[in-house]
């Protein structure tokens, strides 16, 4: 069974097309979806960080 993980960033395959722009802005910027159903995440930022929350796969911190 082949397990498909996303980009957290964009929500495309992460195994296809170049995300290199993703990971560079993922340095600042929090996660906007979920990597591991392609969810759009609820996402927090407070001076001290992020939390994003998937409604299946729960809480994610920085």
């Amino acid at each position: 069974m082949t397990v498909l993980v996303y980009c957290d960033r964009c929500g495309e395959p992460a195994a296809e097309g170049d995300h290199s722009a993703c990971a560079t802005a993922r340095v600042l910027e929090p996660p906007r979806f979920c990597p591991d159903c392609r969810r759009r995440m609820k996402v927090q930022v407070v001076p001290a960080g992020w939390t994003a929350t998937c409604v299946e796969h729960g809480v994610r911190h920085s």
